[in-house]
């Protein structure tokens, strides 16, 4: 088909690719996992490859011949039940905090209130969520991934805290007869506990899945949707009884407006602001060589948060309307102002450090020269996948946009060094990727 210049021609105009070589995919390789990553990649539903080991040295180089099989060890056998039911056990787990904390809820409130909470929820936690994506464009992070950090934060960070706190905005108010918690509670469990629970998966995915951690965006996107799911739990609750005790609200009480005023409009960002000092540090973490802060920054950014929050908890529930206005006009939204110039910064680098690794990969061949000015830009990215489901099909649209994600993905491993294995299968799925929507351009046009 390369040799075809009718083939040549349509690629060119159909998706501003240069046909290349032909390459096969090299067949998976696999090695084995530890017990204890398996056990905690099945609570956390996410499924471990199946792995043998491969030769120190392999490297980038382009496989030339189809292998028809590969090898699987016994040790890689073994861990078939593990992947398939501990996903499920995950999940399940998952399921069930959820539907406890909505059973809690509901004994506590009533179901007609706890409906309007959750359709009051709905609204910040959809503008969260819709920022964190935005901010997650430039490398985008496993839909399944982001997920599971949203159930996560949802269901089991937010029953974990329930368990873990006594504080006057959970158990007291959540669970018939308990009264209010203490203010020690208030300042030291609450803030210590939840912040805990929803860098838990941060940490898991940096310890997990490495391949999928790049550096602070990424921490700071896996921390923020977790916190994003958080807050939506809490939210729940907090408009259910709002709604419960008083309405919508009168003049002279506080209801469902003056709670989603507060909590909906006034504070959404409040929740992910913590979750993102301990995510960017992690993802700090993940891209150091150097042991002590790889040790001391995520330390540094937990503390960090759990300050911000107790000092949050205190402005909010021991003083008055003026200290709580000081604490969120002098405090909270300076540093909100700084995380988000700083992820600005992020997010600018994650677009010079793909447009820097373009030229070496042209000169081998892995991409063409005329795909370079569609790759280094998002509305370039986003209007080559239109063109190519709006002249070729969707399948041809999924193929360009997994090959656009794979450009993406190498450029980062090899900027960090990344694992030789996952660079020669990223660029596997490049190679398979571009194959294919040249096959689908060409078939389509025939």
């Amino acid at each position: 088909m390369n040799g075809d210049p009718t083939s040549r021609r349509v690629l060119e105009t159909l998706f501003g690719m240069e046909s290349g070589p032909t390459l096969q995919p090299r067949p998976p390789v696999t090695r084995g996992h530890s017990v204890a990553r398996r056990v905690l990649a099945g609570l956390l539903g996410v499924t471990l490859p199946e792995r043998d080991p491969v030769p120190p040295d392999a490297g980038l180089e382009p496989s030339r011949h189809h292998h028809a099989t590969h090898v699987v060890t016994e040790n890689a056998r073994v861990p078939r039940r593990i992947t398939v039911l501990l996903p499920v056990l995950g999940l399940t787990l998952v399921a069930v905090c959820g539907l406890t904390l909505l059973a809690l809820a509901g004994v506590r409130l009533g179901l007609p209130a706890v409906m309007i909470g959750v359709a009051a929820a709905l609204v910040p936690v959809t503008v969260v969520v819709a920022v964190f994506l935005w901010i997650d464009r430039w490398e985008p992070e496993p839909v399944k991934l982001l997920l599971l950090a949203f159930a996560w934060g949802a269901c089991i960070a937010a029953i974990t805290a329930l368990l873990t706190s006594s504080t006057p905005e959970t158990v007291g108010g959540l669970l018939p007869g308990v009264g209010d918690g203490s203010k020690v509670s208030t300042l030291v469990t609450a803030p210590v506990a939840q912040e805990l629970a929803k860098a838990a998966f941060v940490l898991a995915v940096l310890l997990l899945r490495r391949d999928e951690f790049n550096g602070i965006i990424d921490g700071i996107v896996y921390a923020g949707i977790a916190a994003a799911g958080f807050a939506f739990a809490e939210n729940i609750f907090y408009f259910g009884r709002a709604f419960a005790e008083n309405g919508f609200g009168t003049g002279t009480s506080g209801g469902l407006i003056t709670a989603f005023f507060l909590r909906g409009a006034l504070t959404p960002f409040m929740h992910p602001l913590f979750a993102v000092l301990t995510g960017g540090a992690l993802g700090i973490a993940a891209k150091t060589v150097s042991r002590a802060t790889r040790i001391l920054a995520p330390l540094g950014g937990y503390l960090m948060a759990v300050l911000l929050h107790a000092l949050w908890n205190a402005a909010a529930t021991l003083g008055g309307a003026k200290t709580f206005l000081n604490v969120y006009f002098l405090i909270m939204v300076p540093m909100f102002i700084a995380v988000a110039m700083l992820i600005l910064l992020e997010r600018r680098r994650e677009q010079r450090i793909l447009q820097a690794a373009l030229p070496e990969m042209i000169a081998e061949r892995w991409i063409a020269h005329s795909e370079a000015q569609l790759l280094s830009s998002l509305s370039g990215r986003r209007a080559w996948r239109r063109r190519a489901r709006r002249q070729s099909g969707r399948r041809a649209a999924k193929a360009v946009a997994t090959y656009q994600d794979s450009v993406i993905e190498l450029a980062f491993l090899k900027r960090r060094d990344g694992d030789p294995e996952r660079q020669s299968e990223v660029l596997d799925i490049l190679r398979t990727s571009r194959a294919e929507a040249i096959r689908l351009a060409v078939n389509t046009n025939v």
